[in-house]
């Protein structure tokens, strides 16, 4: 899947936007036409939050995305606002450490991840949306390992690079997880 449209969903505080931001910097990285749009509510933390990432080999007409190919819910009302706006045949991949459902549809396919479970057991904290990530990158091909370490390279502030090795084995996780 080279060319598409990715809505990331969840909780403020989740890294929704973080994990957005990473995946459009691997796509400038990778020499693809991005937009990165974010959406969130007063609340913050504990709000609602997603994120639409649109990757192309054409220029972005619009970074509105009213049906994605790629659904990555990180908590329950986020799947049932956006299950039903998945294009048919796309990727709905849920945090099962978070998502107490089955997804309702069966013209899509569903990666059930526990990307909380994974990062806390690992000693990662609140890495679970790079895990989410990582299992993205498996299950779409958008991406190598080097181009989204790119993007995650680009995405951490100065301040914060003691970070990237974690969220670097957070993606690995993720991508490695059967």
């Amino acid at each position: 899947m080279k060319n598409c449209k990715i809505m990331l969903a969840g909780f403020g505080g989740q890294g929704i936007l973080f994990a957005g931001k990473v995946l459009a910097y691997a796509g400038l990285k990778a020499g693809r036409e991005v937009s990165w749009l974010p959406s969130y509510g007063p609340e913050m933390r504990g709000g609602t939050c997603n994120c639409s990432v649109v990757i192309s080999d054409k220029p972005v007409g619009s970074p509105v995305i009213p049906n994605p190919d790629v659904l990555v819910a990180m908590n329950r009302p986020s799947l049932d606002k956006f299950e039903k706006t998945l294009v048919s045949g796309g990727v709905i991949i849920t945090d099962s450490s978070m998502v107490d459902r089955d997804v309702e549809r069966d013209d899509v396919t569903v990666v059930a991840i526990p990307a909380k479970e994974i990062a806390l057991s690992n000693d990662l904290g609140n890495l679970a949306n790079m895990v989410i990530v990582g299992r993205l990158l498996k299950e779409t091909g958008l991406y190598s390992l080097d181009e989204i370490k790119e993007g995650l390279a680009k995405s951490i502030p100065p301040s914060k690079a003691a970070l990237l090795e974690k969220n670097v084995k957070a993606i690995e996780l993720g991508f490695q997880y059967a």
